[in-house]
């Protein structure tokens, strides 16, 4: 198994960061390897929701994405598993409380059965790309007078 996390802080309260993280049509705002996205079941924001995403892959060329919420839990947690990609992987952002501020951690991990040593290596690489992503979203969040 493949993981990594990475921590930001935001001068925002948990319910509005949570918020945003929960509304999937928000993460081309900090994740520049989103091509698009979109809600394609369920209801928005909502455990069972899944979003079809387009990622920029190798070379430019699209690849899919597709997640599904699998647990919220309001100004606290946030937990999915991608359904459609490369790259089943699964994840999470665990917000808390400090100050008048949110601390956000962003974890992915992937399974890994099978694969030889430079694919793991390339599969480690790669979620700590993504999960660094995340500290784009203070400058996002707080650059708006109120964020949703």
């Amino acid at each position: 198994m493949a993981f990594a996390e990475h921590e930001v802080f935001v001068q925002r309260d948990a319910i509005t960061v949570y918020s945003f993280l929960l509304n999937g049509l928000n993460l081309p705002r900090w994740q520049p390897t989103i091509r698009s996205i979109s809600l394609s079941s369920g209801p928005a924001g909502a455990p069972g929701a899944r979003y079809q995403v387009t990622l920029m892959g190798l070379r430019g060329h699209p690849v899919a994405g597709d997640y599904e919420i699998t647990q919220a839990r309001p100004g606290a947690e946030i937990q999915f598993q991608v359904v459609a990609g490369p790259s089943l992987s699964r994840g999470g952002f665990y917000l808390s409380t400090e100050g008048s501020g949110t601390r956000v951690r962003f974890a992915l991990e992937a399974p890994l059965k099978g694969l030889r040593t430079f694919t793991r290596t390339a599969v480690q690489r790669r979620l700590q790309e993504d999960v660094a992503q995340i500290g784009r979203l203070p400058a996002v969040l707080e650059e708006r007078p109120t964020a949703v």
